[in-house]
């Protein structure tokens, strides 16, 4: 039951990436581009934690979450900062009021290279 509650996880996980890669080729809608690479982030993230033990907690902070992530591989120390960036986009992005964020094309990218590195180090480590 376990694994197949972490399959799940990483599932959805897998189509929030795919969407959001759909997008990134064909819109420039980056602000839901970026929705959807924080809820792949944070999917996968969920689906590891679970897969160790760790309770579900109904949080969208990736910072939060990378850093129970860290407590079980070391190795994700690289991506808190990307967490923190991530996390506080989706909070002024999802929350208003305010104006809707502005990222060029190129920083899209490379959020999105690094979301597919931490999706990639699960991927791995599931797999053990």
């Amino acid at each position: 039951m376990k694994n197949q509650l972490v399959e799940e996880w990483l599932e959805r996980g897998k189509r929030d990436l795919e969407t959001a890669k759909i997008l990134f080729s064909s819109s420039d809608y980056y602000e839901i581009i970026l929705f959807h690479i924080h809820q792949a982030v944070e999917k996968y993230i969920k689906g590891f934690l679970i897969s160790h033990g760790w309770l579900l907690q109904k949080i969208h902070d990736l910072e939060v979450l990378i850093t129970e992530a860290i407590k079980i591989d070391d190795s994700f120390k690289e991506y808190l900062d990307f967490g923190r960036k991530l996390t506080g986009f989706y909070f002024e992005e999802r929350y208003p009021p305010g104006p809707v964020s502005t990222y060029s094309k190129e920083e899209i990218k490379q959020i999105l290279n690094i979301a597919e590195g931490v999706i990639e180090k699960i991927n791995i480590l599931w797999k053990k």
